[in-house]
């Protein structure tokens, strides 16, 4: 049932506010860059049929063989929710393979195949080029600060975000805390 007003408040006029405003913002410009970027690796990547994510995924499971779903979703601070369908897609392509982990079968630890192996060597090249072309009309100078200020940035509102990086989980996964 919708909420009614039983009486008309007077309301304040809005402030002046444009476009500009918007466009000026830091989570305006942080969700256009984040277009801008998935635009240019998938055009990159086209040949490759993978996402930023799929990739991620790909170099976490390289990285701690034996991974699972809810720590590579911490490794790669993406939802654990839509995380199964982007291993579903790995695993439909097979790039990878859920093996039951020794201690409890209901635990599918994660690995690359041949297949996965061979991708990452092939589209590492594409990815480089990808990220080379999101800072090029920078000056070295430029994207050597905005790179700077994006990891602090980035670390210092880690615990802001739904879904936290969590790289060290993968330690502990694998038993080498640290």
């Amino acid at each position: 049932m919708p909420l009614r007003r039983s009486s008309p408040m007077p309301s304040k006029p809005l402030p002046p506010i444009t476009m500009d405003a918007v466009y000026a913002a830091p989570g305006y410009l942080f969700r256009r860059m984040q277009q801008i970027a998935v635009s240019i690796f998938m055009e990159e990547c086209k040949a490759f049929d993978l996402t930023p994510v799929q990739y991620a995924a790909l170099i976490a499971i390289h990285t701690h063989p034996g991974i699972d779903a809810t720590r590579l979703s911490a490794v790669i601070a993406f939802d654990r929710s839509t995380l199964g369908s982007v291993i579903e897609r790995l695993q439909a392509k097979d790039y990878i393979e859920r093996k039951p982990a020794p201690e409890d079968k209901r635990i599918k630890l994660l690995y690359l195949t041949k297949s996965g192996a061979a991708i990452l060597r092939e589209i590492i090249p594409a990815v480089e080029r990808a990220q080379a072309r999101m800072l090029e009309p920078l000056k070295p100078t430029e994207r050597k600060a905005l790179l700077g200020l994006l990891v602090q940035l980035v670390d210092l509102n880690n615990e802001a975000s739904r879904v936290p990086l969590r790289a060290e989980d993968a330690l502990e996964h694998l038993g080498k805390g640290g």
